[in-house]
């Protein structure tokens, strides 16, 4: 697996771009510089995040979004080199 994560992710199963290898990995997601734990989605070639709307679901229960433009810097929060340092 690459040491950089994709260029489109998603944490909703039905998304096309859901990936739960990439996601069980851990991805940390940097939005215009801040660090966001809110992502439902992210795109960095077209520079936007879709972040969970407080705790409003629409009437199918799935979380509503709201679409971000900005500077988008996903990253691996649990990196392969941690894991081979000695104890």
């Amino acid at each position: 697996m690459s040491d950089t994560p994709p260029d489109r992710l998603s944490v909703n199963p039905s998304s096309p771009w859901y990936n739960a290898d990439v996601l069980a990995r851990g991805v940390g997601v940097r939005f215009k510089g801040e660090e966001k734990t809110n992502v439902d989605e992210y795109c960095v070639s077209e520079g936007w995040v879709r972040l969970a709307a407080g705790k409003a679901v629409d009437r199918k229960g799935n979380q509503l979004t709201i679409k971000l433009q900005g500077t988008v810097e996903p990253y691996f929060q649990n990196s392969e080199i941690a894991a081979d340092t000695p104890e």
